[in-house]
């Protein structure tokens, strides 16, 4: 199992294309689609229409490190937002290991927050290439007001100065 693992990691990052980072704060979510670990479809920024949302954006799974400083800060801070952790994969070998990938994530992730977790694959390379991929292990911190705009992104690792300014705008 662990030989398939590297296999598939090794499949996953060959086939990814960079995309130089971007400035997206003032623009709309691209439309996108994923899956939560709970297997309930959702589509961004569509789903969330009314209300204020936060996406914690992970390209790679050493991302999750960043996310959960992310997730640290804002639980401390007792941070009132919806918060969605969006891992996002680009390529077609992703998608044909996609139930191996979720399931992994899942033995890893507690139950109750599977709802919050939606994978993109089909639409990664879209978000990839709306957001840039730089630097894959800093998250993409998305806040939408509740039209789906972007009114704060931040790409350069978790820091308490990001995560009041992100505070500020709530």
């Amino acid at each position: 199992m662990r030989f398939l693992m590297i296999i598939v990691a090794l499949l996953l990052s060959a086939c990814s294309t960079s995309y130089p980072n971007q400035a997206i704060t003032g623009q709309d979510f691209p439309s996108v689609t994923g899956q939560t670990l709970e297997k309930e479809s959702m589509a961004f920024p569509d789903d969330l229409q009314g209300k204020m949302s936060l996406l914690l954006i992970g390209y790679k799974q050493d991302s999750q490190f960043d996310i959960d400083r992310w997730l640290i800060g804002l639980d401390m801070t007792q941070t009132q937002v919806a918060v969605y952790e969006v891992p996002t994969i680009q390529g077609l070998f992703p998608r044909m290991f996609s139930p191996l990938i979720n399931n992994g994530m899942r033995a890893g992730i507690p139950k109750p927050l599977w709802k919050g977790v939606v994978t993109i694959y089909k639409d990664g390379d879209q978000v990839q290439a709306f957001t840039g991929n730089e630097n894959p292990n800093n998250t993409r911190v998305v806040l939408l007001n509740e039209q789906g705009k972007i009114i704060y992104f931040y790409d350069q690792g978790f820091s308490v100065d990001a995560l009041n300014q992100l505070r500020a705008l709530l």
